[in-house]
């Protein structure tokens, strides 16, 4: 059924925000860090783990997908409700984890973009061959 892959998410959701509540203690900080992309990362891997193991009906992967389709407006919702202000007095730890975070990111997709190539692309055609 549907309802077991939003029953994935619950699970997923849960276990996040007490892993991001956890890593928050951890650092010092004292609120919630990436408990939501913690959880998503956890959705993504018991999906794929499921998938693998044959234990993953088709209309449990459908509620999957369709969380993985609503991805960007659950985040930011849920991201919210989550306390930046209490994150940022906490010290300089989350402005760096942030700019880490977007350093890496940039760094993986310029790597990316050079190592990809398009195979997409028509072959080239010249004009005698578009005449015939």
């Amino acid at each position: 059924m549907i309802v077991y892959g939003t029953t994935l998410l619950a699970l997923c959701y849960l276990i996040g925000l007490l892993l991001g509540e956890v890593l928050g203690r951890l650092i010092g900080v004292g609120t919630n860090v990436g408990g939501v992309g913690i959880a998503m990362l956890l959705l993504i891997a018991a999906r794929i783990y499921l998938h693998r193991c044959g234990a993953l009906p088709k209309e449990t992967e459908a509620g999957v997908g369709y969380w993985g389709a609503m991805y960007i407006p659950v985040v930011v919702a849920m991201a919210a409700q989550q306390d930046v202000v209490a994150a940022l007095r906490g010290g300089p730890v989350a402005v760096l984890a942030a700019l880490g975070a977007v350093l890496v990111c940039g760094g993986c997709i310029a790597l990316l973009t050079r190592m990809g190539r398009d195979d997409t692309s028509l072959p080239e055609t010249t004009t005698e061959q578009r005449l015939s």
